[in-house]
């Protein structure tokens, strides 16, 4: 028997590297995370989607070992789809990397199953960390945003909310920023799959916790808020 025939096959370099699925609605932004981690000789890019439903297919086929997703997507929420991942894959790595106020969107996400947040303006540097620490089973925030976490743990109601949009629950704030991008109750309620009463619910109790008078007063202070956001 020749030595050849003796010889294991060797893993190719696709297969020793850790597989990385991207969730975005901006192709540039994924072009760019793919040209950053394919850099990088223990990672690969395996799949990428830019909404939740098409995420959900494709990992299922792909089976990475972490996902990299935003929050806003382009027919559903981020946390819908951290939220989603978690009941089918509990063992699957999600780091949110997004353009939106770490304050406002890091505790959300950790709630709801993602293992780390961070902001799109960091350095490529702390994005590459960030992978690797929540791949080694780490949370990942900013110290900023770890500090405040601890005071606030610690402090209790004393160390509540600086904003009253932070008193919004993951779904009015959904629909708050839904409103925010002129979408009606009808257009909100077919996109969340939820009854029109439902919706309006949702405006009123959110109306309610901002001090806003009318829908007039809700629609000027949503969009204000994302274009807010866009501007970061």
């Amino acid at each position: 028997m020749s030595s050849s025939s003796r010889t294991k096959p060797e893993k190719t370099e696709t297969q020793t590297r850790t597989k990385v699925f991207l969730v975005d609605d901006h192709p540039l932004v994924r072009e760019w995370l793919t040209q950053l981690i394919q850099r990088e000789s223990d990672l690969t890019i395996c799949g990428e989607a830019e909404d939740t439903q098409e995420a959900l297919q494709k990992i299922g086929d792909t089976k990475p070992d972490i996902v990299i997703a935003d929050i806003s997507l382009k027919t559903t929420h981020g946390l819908e789809l951290v939220k989603d991942l978690q009941v089918r894959y509990p063992s699957l790595p999600v780091l949110i990397l997004s353009m939106h106020d770490e304050s406002l969107y890091a505790e959300r996400v950790l709630r709801a199953g993602a293992k780390g947040y961070i902001t799109k303006q960091e350095a490529t540097k702390k994005i590459l960390l960030a992978v690797r620490r929540v791949l080694a089973g780490e949370i990942y925030i900013s110290e900023k945003m770890s500090s405040r976490m601890v005071h606030k743990m610690v402090l209790g109601r004393a160390a509540e909310q600086k904003s009253p949009i932070e008193r919004l629950t993951d779904r009015e704030l959904e629909v708050f920023q839904l409103i925010g991008c002129g979408q009606g109750t009808r257009r909100i309620a077919a996109e969340l799959h939820l009854g029109i009463k439902t919706v309006e619910s949702y405006r009123a109790r959110i109306k309610e916790k901002l001090k806003l008078e009318d829908g007039t007063q809700l629609l000027q202070q949503a969009i204000q808020w994302v274009h807010s956001l866009k501007d970061r």
